[in-house]
């Protein structure tokens, strides 16, 4: 049997689920514990705020049911994971059995998560704002360092790495989970190992990043593959496939679909798609006759904040304004 659950349904589950929530005198740690779901499967997970705004969670648990998780397109916040146990399987790739996740800050596309029943998921994870990651690795005069630029982005799509799962990680991963200290000095551990994880999930996209490589030419037979996908996206602007599906519907990895469009457009596959449905938005206000919330679900959007942010990025103007008769700023 499998269960398939949005991602408030499996939050309403987990908050109606038998939990405690209490801070630490000693350390001053916030905990909240929960009892895994009884119609899901058995186990639990912990969370801990670490720093403010950052928080870590172990679970250890088992489903009884194979489970695909729906999230939806919407803002995502910054955070790490590592399976010491298990493995969890997206549309965008693979956790656990030999990898590690990075989800970035962000926008997220909407998602499938599939978890196998029966398996043992044993996971460490760092949740936190992405606003944070110059406190922890600064860059030059206080800034986010270059290298980690793609991981803080607030109305772009996210980037989802996932770094190899490393013996050093397996091993701060599990030192987290059997910390042999209480009070201020469990925190305070706690608080080093979250750093020392994240520099290790890190360590690989800090030494590529100063490797400047020069992409070779693509191919005919490629080029040709990432007009159509282009075409794809300008076809399906109300609802477009993921970046996964549409390399697959054109046959490149997704990797070389992403190089492709940098390529061949001088853009990103989301700004292409971004651009496009700016450029039907504005032609559909000027004529004046549907609402902006009309317009918004035609070009794909269904939250107006994201819509008439996005359209005031690219026009400077708000879609109001643009209904109204108001002139483009750019």
């Amino acid at each position: 049997m499998t269960i398939t659950l949005t991602e408030d349904e499996r939050k309403k589950l987990w908050d109606e689920s038998t939990h405690t929530h209490d801070c630490d005198p000693a350390s001053g740690l916030e905990q909240i514990f929960y009892e895994t779901p009884k119609q899901l499967g058995k186990g639990y997970s912990l969370d801990i705020e670490i720093y403010p705004e950052l928080w870590l969670t172990f679970d250890d648990l088992e489903y009884h049911d194979d489970i695909l998780l729906k999230s939806p397109t919407g803002q995502h916040t910054l955070h790490f994971d590592v399976l010491l146990s298990g493995k969890i399987v997206s549309d965008h790739g693979q956790w656990g059995e030999g990898y590690t996740l990075i989800c970035g800050g962000g926008i997220q596309n909407k998602t499938i998560c599939e978890i196998k029943k029966f398996q043992r998921l044993v996971q460490v994870n760092i949740y936190m704002r992405h606003h944070l990651l110059p406190t922890f690795f600064p860059g030059k005069n206080g800034g986010i360092l270059p290298e980690l630029q793609q991981l803080a982005k607030d109305d772009d799509w996210q980037t989802v790495l996932f770094p190899k799962c490393t013996p050093a990680i397996q091993g701060v991963a599990q030192q987290m989970i059997n910390c042999p200290f209480d009070g201020a000095t469990k925190r305070i551990y706690l608080q080093g190992k979250v750093l020392e994880l994240m520099a290790l999930q890190l360590a690989p996209i800090l030494e590529n990043g100063e490797k400047k490589q020069t992409p070779p030419r693509l191919k005919p037979d490629t080029v040709a593959r990432i007009h159509h996908a282009r075409d794809i996206l300008r076809a399906r602007l109300e609802n477009p496939p993921s970046s996964l599906e549409l390399a697959q519907l054109v046959g490149v990895s997704d990797r070389t679909l992403r190089r492709g469009f940098q390529e061949l457009f001088g853009t990103t596959v989301f700004n292409y798609l971004t651009e496009r449905r700016m450029e039907q938005a504005e032609r559909l206000l000027r004529e004046g006759n549907r609402s902006v919330a009309e317009v918004a679900n035609i070009v794909g959007y269904s939250h107006l904040g994201l819509f008439a942010s996005m359209f005031k990025r690219q026009y400077g103007i708000c879609p109001r304004e643009c209904l109204i008769g108001k002139k483009s700023v750019s």
